[in-house]
């Protein structure tokens, strides 16, 4: 596997004037993702849980519904200048049965920025998930949810070393941290954590919050409720399409989530004042 740090020299200016050191920074590297040995994706990750990065990529497009439906995933040979294996494309087999994701649409480029930049049309972005939300009674203290940035900042090993990467996790109601994933791309550690879940047999995850490090955007919270997630939470803020698609799917919104102040843009009914 790839490294996920590097080291690379910097100029340090301060008030007491000019250093040069060496600095770590967060990899960031393509990963193309093939289904059948057919090109269907290429993101800017972090490497690190690949595996996990593709088996929630495929659950969050609509294309599997749980383990099974992979049979296998292997890394395919590709070399860099050195000669050593670059482990940046993965080819997926889908188990006997399992539709392979057709059509041009839904072959595209991702960045680390933005998961879907390359859908054809809102429309497909809006997919439809197997796992409804409207009826899920799950229960979270507002005290609760306040605890879990922190720890979710203290599980983020690579930022310690870098300050460059995103983080989600998987919470209990009473907040305990159940899986970190930490990615250059706040997607792809929205997908890593997610497809770790569905290795596991964990999805639905109707009984946990999904917690992110930095904004919800509208692609954050399709991918929640496509894993059956029915609590979000933000340290930062949600975008207006985000509120639509928490509003519209059943899903509790939280941003802002800081100290012990907190936002709740829909589903503010699992959200419970007082121990």
């Amino acid at each position: 596997m790839g490294r996920v740090t590097a080291r690379r020299p910097v100029v340090r200016i301060t008030e007491h004037g000019t250093t040069r050191r060496p600095d770590s920074l967060a990899v960031e590297e393509p990963l193309e993702i093939r289904v059948g040995g057919r090109s269907l994706s290429v993101t800017m990750r972090t490497p690190g849980d690949d595996i996990d990065l593709v088996h929630g990529f495929l659950l969050t497009e609509g294309v599997i519904e749980n383990r099974d439906d992979v049979s296998v995933v292997r890394y395919c040979d590709g070399v860099d200048e050195s000669g050593a294996n670059t482990y940046n494309v993965l080819n997926v087999v889908l188990a006997e049965g399992v539709p392979a994701p057709g059509g041009p649409e839904r072959r595209f480029v991702t960045s680390s920025a933005c998961g879907v930049c390359g859908k054809a049309s809102l429309d497909q972005v809006r997919t439809r998930s197997r796992f409804p939300l409207s009826g899920n009674d799950l229960s979270v203290t507002a005290a609760t949810l306040s605890s879990m940035p922190a720890t979710l900042r203290a599980g983020q090993r690579i930022f310690d070393s870098t300050g460059g990467l995103h983080a989600a996790g998987l919470f209990t109601p009473d907040g305990a941290l159940v899986a970190l994933r930490e990615d250059v791309g706040r997607h792809n550690a929205v997908d890593k954590v997610l497809g770790w879940a569905l290795t596991q047999d964990r999805v639905p995850l109707s009984g946990s919050v999904l917690l992110v490090s930095g904004r919800a955007s509208f692609e954050l919270v399709q991918k929640s409720v496509m894993a059956g997630v029915p609590m979000l939470g933000a340290v930062s803020a949600p975008s207006s399409l985000a509120v639509d698609l928490a509003l519209e799917s059943g899903t509790t919104l939280v941003g802002f989530l800081r100290g012990e102040s907190m936002n709740v843009y829909a589903g503010a009914q699992r959200v419970k004042i007082g121990a």
